[in-house]
């Protein structure tokens, strides 16, 4: 695997001027073995654009599909942290190596047995399912290529495979595993599929946009006509892209592009590596709007000013347009095997339409503070929420619902991406007494709400939220539902009991989720919850012998209200 590419115009190979662009440092190319003993499949690609982060990892697929499969030490070294959550990472692992690395192994199905049986231990000692537990150099050591756990679809998984980080050990800051000698066959080039182009005004504003899909030759790529004439002073672009495997069918993300203007970098982006608190500003460099409305990923060649992205080799590509003058724009899109695509157009400047009229009330400034204060509504938005200037829309309307206790507040679009978690306050009308204590903030989409919390401060129901759309004050007065899916009063060679649990009014932003505690004979006992399909599951162990118990589980929501199921079993 190569270290540097290098784009060259000499010779007549390629049009634009030599340049020469460090994507990756030296990393070491036979330390680490590949966790897995089957050859390396991906389903998911280190920075890959997800909703709201960058993937810190890779995702390898399970042989087969199926979970089991044995997960090795990719080096020696010890065992860190381990960490059980019922979403998230579900089962993960974290290794630390002497060379400064660490690895990461989550969506296990399960642990080694050691490992296993001191996880259980400090469950029962905590109380607790969900443990985030750190660990000594000398508790557990392991050696390169034993068997740590099994491949699993624990936690926010929705497929068998594991999901595998290499992290520098000092900052942790996850590293692409792809730069580290992985042997990986890997000989297809990006596939591009379309461009967006976006008229700017002066202040680098959008003003409208438009998309062009993309015509294929072998590793090149064009567009219909090739020149493009634009009505604007100046414009952005963004590529759709995906990079794709040798044997398997998944559109992954790309390591790198870069856009030349007139044969000069402008722009360019690779994924080496990130730091975890930068990683939800893939909300700027992606176009937010088309993955919000159409799960479409658009790689954005210009900077929004609030992008803190620390993965670009250029940060500019904003292309000033002439009648009379074309521009060649070159896109180059690489994986981190430099398989290598290339997009090559012109543009130039059409008449210039007049700029759309923008239905609005508050501009809101993305450097600085902003707010909104009416007498039954109060939003504070703290200085970099915003990735850019917003006009906000504002407006409120009616709803003549029983459960409903305010206006539905519009407060802007939820296409429009927010970074941080911002105030909101609304002034609820005539909440009953008996259920003022039940009162949330709502965010509602559609016919649904989703409960975002809530605090009484004053006549105001207040909480945290982090996304632009309609929100209004309702009630959660009903108890979550208990439905049994394996219990009887005859559990006899029975190795579980599991049930359904739902909770009446899903949550969101900093509303707690559902809570619950499982107790055999008075005993709290340790109970899986499945997020992804909500079901509860207690395996029995010798801590429950034969003979008559009693189990009882109490489930919980976030405004307090709670559902027991109780009942007496035989084993």
């Amino acid at each position: 695997m190569r270290y540097l590419f290098y784009l060259l115009s000499c010779l007549g190979i390629l049009s634009f001027a030599i340049t020469e662009i460090e994507t990756r440092k030296d990393y070491p190319q036979d330390y680490f073995r590949s966790p897995i003993d089957q050859p390396i499949r991906l389903s998911g690609t280190f920075g890959e654009l997800r909703p709201n982060h960058l993937h810190s990892g890779i995702d390898i697929k399970a042989a087969g599909g199926k979970t089991g499969q044995p997960i090795l030490a990719a080096a020696g070294g010890y065992i860190a942290r381990i960490k059980v959550n019922s979403g998230g990472y579900g089962n993960a692992m974290y290794i630390v190596h002497p060379k400064g690395y660490m690895t990461v192994y989550a969506h296990l199905q399960n642990f080694s047995k050691e490992v296993a049986a001191y996880v259980k231990k400090q469950q029962y000692e905590k109380k607790s399912y969900n443990v985030d537990l750190y660990l000594g150099p000398e508790t557990f050591k392991v050696a390169k290529g034993e068997q740590i756990g099994r491949l699993g679809v624990s936690g926010r998984s929705f497929g068998p495979h594991l999901h595998f980080e290499i992290r520098d050990n000092s900052t942790q800051k996850p590293i692409n595993p792809l730069l580290f000698g992985f042997d990986m066959e890997d000989h297809i080039a990006p596939k591009m599929h379309q461009l967006k182009v976006y008229h700017l005004n002066d202040k680098k504003e959008t003003l409208r946009t438009k998309t062009y899909d993309l015509q294929k030759s072998g590793n090149n790529y064009r567009v219909k006509g090739d020149t493009l004439t634009i009505g604007a002073w100046r414009a952005g672009f963004a590529l759709k892209v995906y990079d794709h495997h040798d044997g398997v069918s998944n559109w992954n993300g790309i390591y790198a592009l870069q856009m030349y203007q007139d044969g000069k970098l402008v722009n360019g982006f690779h994924m080496e590596t990130f730091a975890f608190k930068e990683s939800r500003y893939i909300n700027c460099h992606l176009d937010y709007a088309e993955q919000v409305s159409n799960k479409a990923y658009f790689n954005r060649c210009y900077p929004l000013p609030g992008n803190k992205l620390s993965v670009y080799d250029k940060k500019e590509g904003i292309v000033p347009l002439h009648k009379n003058k074309t521009s060649k724009i070159e896109l180059v899109a690489l994986d981190a095997d430099d398989n290598k695509s290339t997009f090559t157009f012109w543009v130039k400047r059409g008449e210039v339409a007049e700029p759309p009229t923008k239905n609005f009330n508050y501009t809101m400034s993305y450097g600085q503070a902003n707010s909104i204060s009416l007498p039954s509504l109060k939003v504070n938005f703290p200085a970099g929420v915003f990735y850019e200037n917003v006009y906000l829309k504002y407006e409120n309307s009616s709803d003549n619902s029983e459960d409903v206790y305010s206006s539905v507040h519009h407060i802007g679009t939820k296409t429009v991406p927010v970074h941080t978690y911002f105030d909101l306050s609304i002034k609820p009308d005539n909440v009953p007494a008996h259920l003022r204590d039940k009162a949330v903030i709502a965010y509602c989409e559609g016919d649904k709400m989703i409960s975002q919390g809530g605090k009484w401060k004053g006549e105001f129901l207040t909480t945290k939220v982090r996304g632009l759309g309609d929100y209004c004050v309702t009630v959660d007065d009903i108890p979550p539902t208990i439905k049994p899916v394996s219990f009887s009063s005859n559990m006899v060679g029975a190795s579980k009991i599991s049930f359904k649990i739902k909770d009446a009014m899903p949550t969101g932003g900093r509303a707690k989720s559902i809570r619950y505690k499982g107790y055999i004979d008075n005993q709290w006992v340790l109970m899986e919850f499945d997020e992804k399909k909500d079901i509860l599951t207690h395996r029995f162990d010798s801590k429950t012998g034969k003979g008559e118990h009693v189990f009882k589980l109490v489930v919980t929501d976030d405004r307090g209200n709670q559902s027991v199921f109780q009942e007496v079993f035989g084993r």
